[in-house]
């Protein structure tokens, strides 16, 4: 098979892979290298106009000795097959790069003989780029599940960040459409990334006190998973419940949700249909929430509704079952009160705080915050009069509070208009 035919099978097969954004690289260039991961704009994502921040995103293989009903490269699919030489990826990543096509690689791949094997040939790749090319860009490679420790801590010597996907939010799941995989197999992988990346930064502190920093870190954006949306029955509590302890346990960068997509010659046991792409959206909320808003997935939703609100952005949605705490004097409440007014990002909560320590806060001073008054102005207390209080407990409080069209395609979470949560 020819390179070109190689490059679009394996780019093609990549993209079901959102696990791909890096956030927190800072690799810096060194004297005759080439390339630099800091300060790059590399994003790995959409940004809201659709335009992709330049990636070479691609799989060494998209053989697999797995079979698992949701992937399009399962051994049983009838897609065609390519493989990439070691060389071949780094041979096409250093002429995109140099053509300025692409800012840095993420690197995935079918299993292709055993874990420890696909995994050795990963590593590999990252350092003939390192120390053969002396490339200095932005490298993601996948962790292998049940791969070995050693080429685990090979690879985030010279990578930037890794994932090991989670693939399905329960075990249970995994039985029914991967049983082949066990969640163990996976948090075993990312509990040795974790702690790697402890004891390296441990290390550079030690180094730091004695004078003598050390250049080695290990995956110095830290690590990501993916989970697969809508494959199964599994509600968004119980996804959620599962971030949040991946998130507790293994210290990860972020989780990636991904909306099932049908594939041809599927498992009966499939959906015939993708999930709603809203449904992702609201996902990306709650993550948001939860990380940086100090909600906890419990309270996201609920044991009646164990889905989130397809109409209302999380916070909203929680805003409008618990307004009994409700209405909140922005002049006096709390820091961790005020991220939980529906409208109110955490760049604007630290305005209000600093603001109030000069003024007393009124409603035109929030409007030229921009913070989206249209919803906001029913939930809080200023220093002038709010006539919208008087329907704080209206039964129509939620069409008056309703969303307004957004991009969904934002993958942070928030809002694409206001940046507002």
């Amino acid at each position: 098979m020819d390179f070109k035919s190689k490059l679009a099978i394996l780019a093609d097969a990549a993209k079901y892979d959102a696990s791909c954004a890096s956030g927190g690289g800072n690799r810096k260039n060194r004297p005759g290298g080439l390339g630099d991961a800091k300060g790059s704009g590399i994003c790995h994502s959409y940004t809201p106009d659709g335009r992709c921040i330049s990636l070479l995103k691609i799989l060494l293989t998209n053989s697999c000795i797995y079979d698992c009903s949701y992937c399009i490269n399962r051994v049983s699919s009838s897609v065609k097959r390519a493989k990439f030489t070691v060389d071949e990826i780094v041979s096409l990543t250093m002429n995109f790069y140099r053509r300025n096509y692409i800012e840095g690689l993420f690197l995935s791949s079918g299993v292709i003989k055993s874990s420890d094997e696909t995994m050795e040939e990963m590593v590999d790749v990252a350092r003939k780029l390192r120390v053969e090319q002396n490339f200095n860009g932005y490298i993601h490679l996948k962790a292998v599940a049940g791969c070995s420790r050693e080429l685990i801590e090979k690879a985030g010597l010279y990578a930037d960040r890794l994932s090991a996907n989670i693939e399905l939010p329960t075990q249970q799941d995994l039985n029914q459409l991967a049983p082949a995989k066990k969640h163990l197999d996976i948090e075993k992988s990312m509990s040795q990334i974790k702690f790697k990346i402890l004891e390296t930064k441990d290390h550079y502190k030690t180094r730091l006190r004695k004078f003598t920093p050390t250049k080695i870190k290990f995956a110095p954006a830290g690590q990501s998973t993916q989970m697969i949306v809508g494959a199964t029955p599994s509600s968004d509590r119980q996804i959620l419940d599962t971030s949040n302890q991946l998130y507790r346990k293994f210290g990860l960068r972020r989780v990636y949700y991904s909306a099932f997509s049908p594939i041809p010659d599927s498992d009966p046991k499939l959906p015939l249909k993708s999930p709603p792409l809203i449904r992702e959206h609201r996902l990306y909320q709650a993550d948001w929430l939860m990380r940086f808003y100090g909600f906890n997935a419990q309270e996201l939703t609920t044991t009646q509704e164990q889905n989130l609100n397809l109409k209302s952005d999380p916070k909203l949605a929680w805003a409008l079952r618990n307004r009994n705490l409700f209405p909140v004097d922005v002049n006096l409440a709390p820091r961790e009160v005020l991220l939980r007014v529906p409208g109110f990002g955490i760049k604007n909560v630290e305005r209000i705080i600093e603001l109030r320590r000069f003024k007393k806060i009124k409603l035109e001073h929030l409007a030229k915050m921009h913070v989206p008054m249209g919803r906001a102005k029913y939930f809080v207390i200023t220093a002038d009069q709010n006539l919208a209080l008087k329907r704080v407990d209206s039964l129509g409080l939620e069409f008056l509070v309703a969303d307004e069209p957004e991009q969904l395609q934002l993958f942070e979470g928030v809002s694409a208009r206001t940046g507002q949560l």
